[in-house]
């Protein structure tokens, strides 16, 4: 409990990913990449339980190896590619509820698959939340190359109207900053999820800034190297 109140965080981890198969137990600096998102939770000193729900055996094993909570195996129409995010987390809290008989008053969603997120990011964020008095929080950091050099291209790459005027003319130090979700955090008010069936609310939502070197969201192969790369180095430099 924290601030007198409860925090359930819940690591969603299914077992299928079409770009990098069985991206989850992957090894990621001599880990499995979930074992990051575990180790940051329990580490938290405001969470008041870590959960992960999954439909996959290897990561139930290796989640029970952390010592963290499995209470129950995620049914198949909830580890598909169609499965929705808001479902999932529906029916970790209604078998809380109806089973465990717990309830929380916020949601701390943790995706496997940002393994840079540190147990401090996670209570800075905590502490914001109250700080802003907010009903939700969600990690952004910087875009990485400003979003005006960005554009759409028709089927010939015939680029005379990728960029606007704007664009074309500025510096890109004279160009305003903009912001990503980097994946790594969301925390809600539980009874404004069940209300919204969103974590990203309709009003009273913060952005909790991390930085890029923090950011790394896995998707793809080049994100599991760099991400590799980032922990390795942020150990080197503690030992």
């Amino acid at each position: 409990m924290y601030k007198n109140k409860t925090f359930l965080a819940i690591i969603a981890a299914r077992g299928g990913s079409k770009r990098l198969p069985k991206k989850n137990i992957l090894d990621v600096a001599g880990k499995p990449l979930i074992a990051w998102s575990i180790e940051a939770a329990l580490q938290s000193n405001c969470l008041d339980e870590v959960m992960v729900t999954t439909d996959d055996d290897g990561i139930i094993k290796i989640a029970k190896e952390y010592d963290v909570q499995v209470p129950f195996k995620r049914p198949e129409a909830l580890a598909n590619d169609t499965a929705l995010r808001p479902d999932v987390i529906k029916h970790t809290l209604n078998f809380y509820k109806n089973v465990l008989k717990k309830e929380f008053d916020y949601i701390v969603y943790l995706q496997p698959t940002s393994p840079l997120r540190t147990a401090e990011d996670i209570d800075n964020a905590i502490e914001y939340l109250f700080e802003k008095e907010a009903d939700a929080i969600v990690s952004v950091c910087e875009v990485e190359h400003p979003i005006h050099w960005s554009g759409t291209l028709p089927q010939n790459k015939e680029m005379s109207q990728f960029l606007d005027k704007v664009a074309v003319l500025s510096r890109s130090q004279d160009l305003p900053k903009n912001y990503r979700l980097n994946g790594a955090i969301y925390i809600c008010n539980t009874n404004k999820f069940l209300e919204q069936g969103c974590l990203f609310l309709k009003e009273n939502i913060f952005a909790y800034e991390m930085p890029q070197n923090r950011s790394i969201d896995i998707d793809m192969q080049l994100d599991l190297d760099i991400a590799s790369v980032l922990l390795e180095k942020r150990f080197s430099l503690k030992s």
